[in-house]
C-alpha cells in the first residue's frame, strides 16, 4: 500500500504545474486598489462597488494576451453599463503597452502597475489573468490564461449574481518575468 500511494502522489506532482496554487482570493473580498490610467485618471476598485468588475492582468510581450485581446474588446463592447472591465499592465514600459491598446483597437479602462503592487496583491503568476469581481466586490472566479469566450460571459454572468465558482480555470498563458 505504501509503494502504491508514493506513486500516485508521484504521478500527482509531474502532472500538476508546480507554480499554480489555487488563489485564495476567490470567495472572498477583492483587495482594493487605486491605478492610474492610461489617460491620466485615477480608479480606485473601490469606487466601483455597485458594477460587475473583470480585472484583466495583461503585457504587450505576452502571446496569449495578444491571442485575446480582440475577444475581450468585443465582450466589453457586449456589456451593459452595470460591468466594467479594467485593464491592468504588468511588466511593460508604457510605450509598449499603449501601442498594444491601440493596435487592438482596446476602449475599455487600461491602467499600469508599475511597481508590481497590486499583481503581488492579487498572486498573479501568469498572463493573462482574470479575476471576476462581483457587484459587492466579492471575487467570484479566477482565470490564468486566456479566458475562452463563452466562459468569459458565463463568468461575468455568474459575477452579477454573486455566485462563486468551485474552481478556477486554466488556459494558455505565460509566466511573467
Amino acid at each position: 500500500m505504501g509503494v502504491g500511494l508514493v506513486l500516485i502522489l508521484l504521478g500527482y506532482g509531474f502532472y500538476r504545474d508546480p507554480r499554480y496554487i489555487p488563489s485564495p482570493l476567490v470567495g472572498g473580498a477583492a483587495p482594493d486598489f487605486s491605478l492610474e490610467t492610461f489617460k491620466g485618471e485615477t480608479v480606485r476598485l473601490s469606487d466601483l462597488r455597485g458594477k460587475t468588475v473583470l480585472l484583466d492582468f495583461w503585457a504587450s510581450w505576452c502571446l496569449p494576451c495578444r491571442a485575446e485581446a480582440r475577444d475581450l474588446e468585443a465582450a466589453w463592447k457586449r456589456q451593459g453599463d452595470d460591468v466594467v472591465f479594467l485593464g491592468i499592465n504588468i511588466q511593460d514600459s508604457k510605450a509598449e503597452a499603449l501601442k498594444f491598446i491601440d493596435e487592438f483597437g482596446i476602449t475599455f479602462v487600461n491602467g499600469q502597475d508599475p511597481d508590481g503592487k497590486v499583481s503581488v496583491d492579487y498572486g498573479v503568476w501568469g498572463i493573462p489573468e482574470a479575476f471576476f469581481v462581483s457587484p459587492t466586490g466579492r471575487i467570484t472566479y479566477k482565470h490564468v490564461g486566456a479566458v475562452p469566450p463563452p466562459i468569459l460571459a458565463a463568468k461575468l454572468e455568474e459575477a452579477r449574481r454573486d455566485l462563486v465558482s468551485a474552481d478556477s480555470g486554466r488556459g494558455e498563458h505565460q509566466a511573467i518575468r
